[in-house]
């Protein structure tokens, strides 16, 4: 078995440990560590994770009720200008006294280390194309400026060189 090794996430529940209907409330503010995420957004080291935390017991282990408010930054999918987003996730999982397949956490040397499911909870929580503001027009594709609120969307009249001569032919059909 894996031995303990204590992290900012990590909480000692010796007291709730076998005692059916006890239960432990606790709240952690963390700078993380490391940055959680990648791509367009995510939650940057040193960043403050704050953990609302309520621990119950019950016959097959500590049930772990977390509410997690934190706030990530990056940049906006359609013009790349920095943004920061709140991210709030309400989590809760079992981490149960015997390794079993039926659990994905497990109750470790008297301790739980809540460090996997509040990661993996966050990462799915962050949006995979975020954007500054809804109304974000982008990037003009051939410019690559950043185009205005009021500016057309619609393609510029650039013909392809392959299809020049079938656009040639069309402009004279029509004159």
């Amino acid at each position: 078995m894996a031995r303990f090794v204590p992290t900012p996430f990590t909480v000692g529940v010796h007291d709730l440990m076998h005692r059916p209907g006890e239960q432990r409330e606790k709240l952690f503010d963390i700078a993380m560590p490391e940055q959680m995420g990648e791509g367009l957004v995510a939650v940057q080291k040193g960043a403050r994770l704050h953990l609302d935390v309520r621990l119950e017991s019950v016959h097959e282990g500590i049930l772990a009720t977390v509410d997690v408010t934190t706030e990530a930054s990056g940049e906006c999918g359609r013009c790349l200008e920095p943004l920061t987003e709140d991210v709030q996730v309400d989590i809760q999982e079992l981490f149960a006294y015997s390794l079993d397949e039926a659990f994905d956490y497990c109750v470790t040397d008297d301790h739980v280390d809540l460090e996997p499911m509040v990661r993996d909870a966050v990462v799915l929580a962050l949006p995979f194309q975020p954007v500054c503001r809804p109304e974000c027009a982008g990037l003009d594709p051939e410019t690559g400026e950043r185009r205005s609120e009021g500016q057309a969307q619609s393609p510029g009249e650039s013909i392809d060189p392959r299809w020049a001569a079938l656009h040639k032919l069309a402009s004279e059909q029509d004159s």
